[in-house]
């Protein structure tokens, strides 16, 4: 379909493959007939400068440090954008590319972008974090740098020829705040791969000897709200001590959460297990009875998806969040939705563990929702039929694929597959 077209993705802050989406984007590319390229940093233990993996070529460039605080985070991006601008011309020259795909965070990627637009290369601006709204989560002001990334942010929209967004939230900035035409949007969720999210009856051990098991997955950084869940902790654990609670995942605050844990008298009801392997993740997930999803009530995580939601509901796991606006878009009736309140989020908590038939419920209908809306094999469809507009590949004759696919529940056969294959 997309032969002999050469498509570079450009991602900052993560390597290929671990960043689950950008290489979910890449393998769908690649396996519509797109020669696919893609520049990232060297981190979390991708450190070959180049490789070829599923035939997708990965570069990757040095990244000294993973920044904290806002001139930390200008230098890193700045040492980015130098790398990203030779590796784009080293790739250029060896097989023409015609698409750049960039994938915030930063907002900084058009720089690169504006010295190939000349020569036809289009701009598709991937939209993974509306960054005005973190910088604000992060740092709980405006001043200077917040006014540079609305800046960056309408430069960047104004580059691209075309804009992917991750919801229907980030698709209205980039119509009102981005002025992009409604037209070259494309929303294309997260939806999780099920083959690397498989069923099983998990493993004992996780729960430590304990009745119950709540499991977290994902990044362990400022707005994410690992201390609340530590809060709703110590009040789930005055009143019963049959409860053991699993944290998947690292980042920036992984060590300061760690520490707060002992402070707080938890590190027996506590186990962090920080950054693993697909399988140990799924392992523990399996075993977990309910998942959580602490995310701090802002503006930023209002109107994000967040990934960890489908992968919970894949698993058929009952779900306890703050309510949200795209959190409960994802999840519907496969979570419960605390106040904002760390004691409130605990007692939801309780109440599903106290309510096995209820959390039965809840994990099947979030399952039926991912396989017949949410999967990477619906949002797939969406990413191919927007790449042959930008591409401007002619439909063949018979082979249409419409974007939204029919609603149906999932039927047996498929929970079953699901579950075994």
């Amino acid at each position: 379909m997309f032969a002999k077209k050469h498509i570079l993705i450009v991602v900052e802050n993560l390597p290929v493959p671990f960043d689950r989406r950008v290489w979910q984007e890449a393998n769908t590319l690649k396996e519509n007939g797109a020669h696919v390229s893609i520049i990232c940093p060297k981190m979390k233990g991708y450190t070959a400068a180049f490789e070829t993996i599923n035939g997708i070529d990965i570069y990757r460039h040095p990244l000294p440090l993973e920044a904290k605080g806002a001139m930390g985070y200008l230098l890193e991006y700045t040492i980015a954008i130098f790398w990203e601008f030779v590796l784009c011309w080293k790739i250029y020259f060896k097989k023409r590319f015609h698409v750049i795909q960039g994938c915030n965070p930063p907002d900084l990627i058009f720089f690169t972008a504006l010295f190939f637009k000349p020569f036809g290369v289009k701009y598709v601006f991937d939209h993974h974090d509306i960054n005005p709204e973190l910088y604000i989560a992060k740092y709980d002001k405006k001043g200077f740098f917040y006014k540079f990334l609305l800046l960056v942010e309408r430069l960047t929209f104004a580059t691209a020829n075309y804009s992917i967004a991750t919801n229907e939230s980030y698709k209205a900035i980039a119509i009102g705040r981005g002025k992009m035409p409604a037209d070259k949007v494309q929303v294309v969720r997260s939806g999780p791969k099920l083959d690397r999210l498989k069923l099983t009856a998990g493993n004992q051990k996780y729960k430590k000897g304990r009745k119950y098991l709540v499991g977290y997955v994902g990044v362990i950084g400022e707005q994410e709200g690992l201390d609340l869940l530590l809060e709703s902790v110590k009040h789930i654990v005055k009143h019963r001590q049959d409860v053991q609670f699993a944290i998947v995942g690292g980042g920036t605050d992984l060590e300061k959460i760690k520490a707060l844990a002992s402070e707080m008298g938890l590190q027996d009801y506590v186990d962090f297990y920080g950054r693993v392997d697909d399988e140990t993740m799924v392992d523990v997930l399996n075993t977990a009875d309910v998942c959580v999803n602490p995310d701090k009530p802002t503006e930023m995580n209002n109107l994000s998806t967040m990934n960890k939601i489908m992968e919970y509901m894949a698993l058929q796991k009952p779900i306890v969040q703050y309510d949200l606006k795209e959190g409960r878009f994802s999840a519907h009736q496969a979570s419960l939705y605390a106040e904002n309140s760390t004691i409130d989020f605990g007692n939801k908590i309780c109440q599903l563990l106290d309510n096995e038939e209820l959390r039965l419920n809840m994990g099947m209908y979030g399952y039926n929702r991912v396989i017949t809306e949410l999967s990477w094999d619906h949002e797939s469809k969406k990413l191919v039929s927007f790449y042959k507009r930008v591409l401007n590949v002619a439909e063949p004759f018979g082979l249409n694929v419409p974007i939204e696919t029919s609603k149906r529940k999932a039927t047996e056969t498929e929970v079953v597959q699901h579950t075994i294959s």
